[in-house]
């Protein structure tokens, strides 16, 4: 046996450990690097869905061709940034996500633990805000201007309780049944998906919910229908959970 070899053993060995779950946060990255993926990642998010909205308005009066393009882009965008950040932060973009994870950990699951959440919500919404603001400027529009979009109806609300409980039971079953790996596909398909079979276009995400309330363009929404939103969208979270413990209850082994 040669000196490489034990090495290379053990290199096989750590590839084939498990990954963590739910959000797939890896052990020993720095969170000051994790901070930074997730404000980054959900700026470029934001990003994404503020300028391709302002990108299909600018092309087409057609409003289901709007929202075609807006979806489209964001499915796409969102696929690629999971794929690229998920290794450093887990990719989570969404302050529902990290309470959602922080909670299963407290229970005695993986996942962020409170110093780590207060960490990551701030830079979520950080980034939210500033790839709103990065979206108008790319397209010549005011830098900050309140959207008058409102979207306070009671069915929109009722919308966006299901986008984000869907959202949380992918997310928490995929992690349930070892298949993270497919999140970047699973995610973005589901989002695209969304927004188009609820009302709310499937926003399910409290900090791009305040990032959109700061542009008055196509993905604008009223920053008086901001509160309402989050408050369905965290209880949308909480329903999510509910359904991951349901469905993907882990049955008992019998002892002897």
């Amino acid at each position: 046996m040669t000196a490489t070899e034990p090495a290379a053993s053990d290199a096989m060995a750590a590839d084939a450990s498990p990954q963590p779950a739910p959000g797939a946060t890896p052990p020993r990255t720095p969170l000051v690097a994790r901070a930074a993926a997730e404000l980054v990642g959900t700026a470029a998010l934001v990003a994404i869905v503020v300028g391709s909205g302002i990108q299909a308005t600018g092309l087409t009066e057609d409003v289901g061709l709007q929202l075609l393009a807006n979806s489209t882009a964001t499915v796409f965008g969102l696929g690629v940034l999971i794929a690229l950040l998920g290794p450093v932060s887990g990719a989570h973009f969404n302050p529902a996500v990290t309470l959602a994870e922080w909670w299963t950990a407290r229970r005695g699951g993986a996942g962020v633990d409170a110093r780590e959440l207060a960490v990551y919500v701030p830079s979520q919404i950080a980034g939210a805000i500033a790839g709103a603001i990065l979206a108008d400027a790319m397209f010549g529009e005011p830098l900050v201007k309140w959207s008058t979009h409102d979207r306070s109806a009671g069915n929109l609300l009722l919308g966006e309780v299901v986008a984000t409980a869907g959202l949380i039971l992918l997310i928490f079953g995929l992690a349930r049944t070892d298949r993270l790996r497919f999140a970047p596909v699973a995610v973005a398909s589901y989002i695209g998906a969304a927004y188009w079979f609820t009302s709310s276009t499937s926003f399910a995400n409290p900090a791009v919910t305040i990032g959109r309330a700061f542009t008055d363009t196509f993905a604008g929404i009223a920053p008086g229908s901001v509160p309402a939103f989050i408050g369905m969208q965290l209880i949308g979270a909480v329903v999510g959970l509910a359904l991951v413990a349901v469905i993907f209850l882990r049955g008992k082994t019998n002892a002897g």
